[in-house]
């Protein structure tokens, strides 16, 4: 009898890879999708990497692709972005060994800066796209996956969500399939994409579509239920449960390849029911195509685009359940914060007393945005704090820029900065950019990087040195400093914003939640020496409280003695002892 395990949908993405007999993935770490990568790097059969970003990793898969083994690339939906440029030419390529790109959607915003939705860009790119609605789904779909890939000769876009990569479900597990290599043959046409070849290879993705489509409806990971036939539902992924939930005896169609769609099945589905809606989160992709066959369904009348979707939310828009029944109780507001100890606060301190500005990027240092500290200006994707200081500065002048700076962490600079940076040297830019090296890839859950010395399996590698990295890519100024010295941090900072040349700071110091962090000390405040001034209070710690009388509390459960706080206390009441 086969072993039957409760698995996250992501643990379970990875098992399939593995018993798929995947031999080589490359991924970059992104909320919902990086605990793919760290689960499947448990498996010795696999090799696994970080890759500096998406494009890279999804490249690395075109070549274990085309040398014959079958291989995965993973990251979130903005990550598809990134890897846009390979990806619709691997469309046109085809694959030798199987080739799956696991991306991680994100409705509702709950990591992410915009909800776009991936399966439009599968359509865009002529790449066939499935989804699961669960655990084991998700495993044998990517299962499924590989052989589509094989048999088409074409890259499979696996679609997943925040919900069921972070929900869990029974999984049954089966023995890894040890797949023969296949041969490598060159072949300039197929291989090639020079216009000559890429005018052919486009005719041979068409004729590859068009053998999907007719063959889709009879893929086993669609399937049809008919119960009660005044209703039906068109749908796929999580969204099926809910659907599931509050209408158990409606005629279901699940959907489990949704680029291209089972035409033929879903002919037959809206033919043999009396009222069928599609329930699809995010854009009208299903819905759109279907109206367009002349099939009469109903989608987006009554169903937003936007967010993850509820069984109550359902039950509103088609039972008309009064929408009080699931109002939402008053509940104490946890805005997000920094962790105590954090060393991006010190640098923010540092930046919201001089009054300086900062373009912004993608990490935990993006809640500088909020207040207290309230210094980061802009977030708009990864690497573009770099650039967007370059763009203010031709915009508006050196002298504009003299109270703004870049901030940047050390896996986002590695990831897309560089270039950012390059761009700056080759275009005599002046300005300020802080990296904020702590040493991890933070907000993902402190995987590594290119910087850290480790690689995804845990071995000792080389570390790439960021500040050698910028003196030899041009930049005239590059200064090292650690991340809790302000009295050195600020006097770096305002000879820098007031200079005329291009300079890098690198505010140095691990964060506080890395593995093997020992924290000896701790900082208690003097009551009696505390004059009420609120300085303390002004870098937004978590630990430090403000009592009824006026003075400062630190809790020493969460205090790891970074001493920031007292940095700010002119009047010595507060000092760092000994646990």
């Amino acid at each position: 009898m086969e072993e039957k395990i409760i698995m996250l949908g992501n643990e379970a993405i990875a098992r399939g890879a593995y018993e798929a007999g995947v031999k080589v993935s490359s991924a970059y770490p992104g909320t919902p999708s990086t605990e793919i990568s760290e689960n499947l790097a448990k498996y010795q059969e696999v090799y696994t990497e970080w890759a500096p970003n998406e494009k890279v990793a999804v490249e690395v898969a075109i070549g274990a692709s085309i040398s014959g083994v079958r291989s995965l690339a993973c990251m979130k939906h903005v990550g598809l972005n990134v890897a846009s440029d390979p990806l619709y030419t691997f469309s046109y390529t085809g694959v030798n060994g199987g080739s799956v790109i696991v991306v991680a959607d994100d409705p509702g915003l709950a990591s992410s800066q915009n909800e776009q939705d991936t399966r439009m860009i599968a359509r865009s790119a002529h790449i066939p796209l499935i989804e699961a609605s669960d655990s084991n789904e998700a495993k044998n779909f990517i299962k499924f996956a590989y052989e589509l890939s094989e048999k088409y000769d074409t890259p499979v876009i696996f679609r997943t969500t925040t919900k069921l990569s972070h929900s869990q479900g029974i999984v049954e597990l089966s023995e890894r399939q040890e797949i023969p290599d296949k041969n490598y043959e060159r072949s300039v046409p197929k291989y090639v994409m020079m216009p000559a070849s890429a005018m052919k290879r486009h005719v041979v993705v068409e004729e590859r579509e068009n053998r999907l489509e007719k063959d889709c409806s009879s893929f086993p990971i669609n399937s049809v239920v008919y119960n009660d036939r005044k209703i039906g539902f068109i749908t796929s992924g999580i969204p099926y449960q809910y659907v599931k939930e509050v209408f158990p005896n409606a005629s279901i169609l699940k959907l489990g390849i949704i680029n291209p769609l089972p035409k033929k099945l879903i002919e037959e589905f809206v033919n043999g029911v009396d009222t069928v809606y599609v329930v699809e989160e995010l854009e009208p992709v299903i819905e759109e195509q279907v109206k367009s066959w002349g099939l009469n369904v109903i989608g987006k009348e009554i169903f937003t685009r936007q967010g993850e979707y509820s069984a109550n939310l359902i039950k509103k828009a088609l039972l008309k359940v009064d929408e009080q029944a699931f109002e939402k109780k008053d509940a104490p507001m946890r805005p997000p914060i920094l962790c105590p100890g954090c060393p991006h606060r010190s640098v923010f301190s540092v930046l919201n007393k001089l009054k300086i500005h900062a373009a912004g990027d993608i990490g935990c240092y993006t809640l500088g945005a909020v207040a207290p500290l309230s210094v980061i200006d802009t977030t708009i994707c990864m690497g573009a704090s770099i650039s967007v200081l370059h763009g203010i500065e031709k915009g508006k002048g050196k002298d504009f820029i003299k109270n703004w700076v870049a901030v940047i962490g050390d896996s986002t600079f590695l990831h897309t900065g560089v270039n950012s940076l390059i761009n700056m040297v080759y275009n005599k830019a002046t300005g300020t950019v802080i990296i904020l090296d702590n040493r991890t890839t933070g907000m993902t859950g402190h995987q590594d990087h290119a910087g850290t010395g480790k690689t995804l399996k845990g071995e000792e590698t080389y570390a790439i040195n960021m500040a050698t990295l910028c003196k030899a890519i041009g930049v005239p100024n590059v200064i090292e400093i650690n991340a809790f010295d302000v009295v050195n941090l600020e006097k770096t900072i305002k000879e820098s914003v007031n200079g005329d040349t291009l300079t890098v700071i690198i505010a140095k110091a691990p964060c506080a939640l890395l593995k093997g962090q020992k924290f000896p000390y701790k900082c208690v405040s003097d009551n009696e020496k505390c004059k009420k001034c609120g300085m303390c209070l002004k870098i937004g710690c978590p630990a430090i409280t403000k009592q009824k009388d006026g003075t400062v509390k630190i809790d020493d459960t969460m205090c790891n003695g970074c001493g920031l706080c007292m940095s700010y206390c002119k009047f010595g009441a507060i000092e760092k002892v000994e646990r």
